[in-house]
Order: C-alpha cells, then structure tokens, then sequence
C-alpha cells in the first residue's frame, strides 16, 4: 500500500525545481497524488477500511491546502502542476 523507494525517487526526480529539492508544493502534491491513487485502489476492494478511509480523506485535504497555498504564491506553477498530474479542469 505504501510507495516504494524507488517509486518515491522517481516522483522527487520528475517534480523537483532544483538538484536538492525534496520539500517543494509541487513535489509534497506529486507524492500525496501517487498515496492517493493508491490508496483509492486499496479502498475499492476493501469498501469497510474506514480507518484508511480517515487518512485518505486527511491526505485530500493536505494537498488541497497545499495547491490553494501554490495558487496564491505563483499561479504558473499551479497551472503547470495540476496539467502533469491530472488533477482539477
């Protein structure tokens, strides 16, 4: 249920702005994008799991803070991160 290291690597590497970012908006979204998607594939065969339930619907409020936070700082960045990852519109 959990993202690899190396499935984490790849994330960090596709969304980082500079050599040494791990902590960005963009890549903090990319990875909370890639739990939730995995975890919606978890819940959909386990429909009772309400505890990972819980921590999904935490994990959706996060980013959704995260990507209003992005919108008002640098809307280009908004833009580009919600077209890679499919998100919104």
């Amino acid at each position: 249920m959990a993202i690899t290291k190396d499935r984490k690597s790849e994330i960090i590497d596709q969304y980082k702005r500079a050599d040494s970012d791990t902590g960005s908006p963009e890549v903090q979204i990319a990875l909370l994008t890639a739990r939730i998607t995995d975890l919606t594939e978890h819940l959909r065969i386990h429909k009772k799991d309400h505890a990972s339930r819980r921590g999904l619907l935490k994990m959706v409020s996060k980013r959704s803070g995260l990507l209003a936070y992005l919108r008002k700082k640098d809307r280009d960045r908004y833009l580009n991160v919600i077209s890679r990852l499919g998100l919104r519109k």
